[in-house]
């Protein structure tokens, strides 16, 4: 009855595997860091540029820095968990470890302890570079920053959870979700201009998402100064769902994927 039990010990040892794999290649940590910086620094740049034309930016206090940040929050919170899974699909290793006594929650929950790692890793120098150049200081948000951040890693995580399950019932056929997903997104969250934007029936779908509600939560708070959290609370009801039902579609997909034999043959 113990081997069943959920181990913290199970799950650190995952970690360890990845962390080491991480920490082994500078490629690896390098790209971490490379493509938030250059995101972050074209956008500010072209900010800049909008704010000495019409002074709107300048008096949103960096509202599009902030979204870029934001953005890359929960796009690498996503990739971050994907990517450590194909990892074990790379290394061929997936039928190992579903045969090993580690349990399909404590697997989830390393992917997200390293997924956590990964974004530290790439957003950190990020945030300190946006200060540099364009005097813009995420972390002058506060409280506010951190509610943003938990309804945005939730959301990622729940996108990585699915995505892992359909990598697991259709192997590395379905490899490109694990880029692509969150961009299929990226319209109708609202990440660069309000939901007011959107055509009538479009804004139903937008705020049908959770990342909606946080980044219309950061444009009030950088336009207007005040904290939203009546739209908070209503991110973190969909995120609850949200989870919810990738995790029980995950579920399901690995007992199809252990019924088929696709965890030992993870190819294409």
């Amino acid at each position: 009855m113990s081997a069943l039990a959920y181990s913290p010990r199970r799950v650190r040892a995952m970690v360890r595997r990845n962390w080491y794999l991480l920490r082994s290649s500078w490629p690896r940590i390098l790209d971490l860091m490379y493509w938030p910086m250059l995101q972050m620094i074209t956008w500010g740049f072209l900010q800049l540029y909008v704010s000495q034309q019409a002074g709107f930016f300048a008096q949103a206090g960096g509202v599009l820095i902030g979204s870029v940040l934001l953005w890359d929050i929960l796009f690498r919170g996503q990739l971050g968990f994907s990517i450590s899974f194909l990892e074990e699909m790379y290394a061929r290793n997936l039928g190992n470890i579903m045969m090993s006594p580690l349990r399909p929650v404590e697997f989830v929950a390393a992917l997200m302890v390293m997924s956590l790692v990964r974004l530290m890793i790439g957003m950190i120098p990020v945030s300190l570079l946006a200060i540099a150049f364009f005097g813009f200081n995420v972390w002058s948000l506060g409280l506010a920053l951190a509610v943003f951040f938990l309804n945005l890693i939730l959301t990622s995580w729940s996108i990585g959870i699915f995505v892992a399950g359909l990598l697991l019932r259709n192997g590395l056929g379905a490899e490109t979700l694990a880029w692509t997903f969150m961009f299929l997104m990226l319209p109708f969250t609202c990440v660069y201009y309000p939901v007011s934007v959107l055509p009538h029936w479009l804004q139903y779908v937008a705020w049908a998402l959770p990342p909606t509600y946080v980044f219309e939560g950061m444009r009030a708070l950088l336009t207007e100064r005040v904290f939203r959290a009546d739209l908070m609370i209503e991110a973190f009801i969909f995120n609850g769902v949200l989870f919810a039902a990738a995790s029980f579609a995950f579920l399901r997909l690995l007992e199809s994927a252990r019924l088929h034999g696709s965890l030992i043959q993870s190819h294409e």
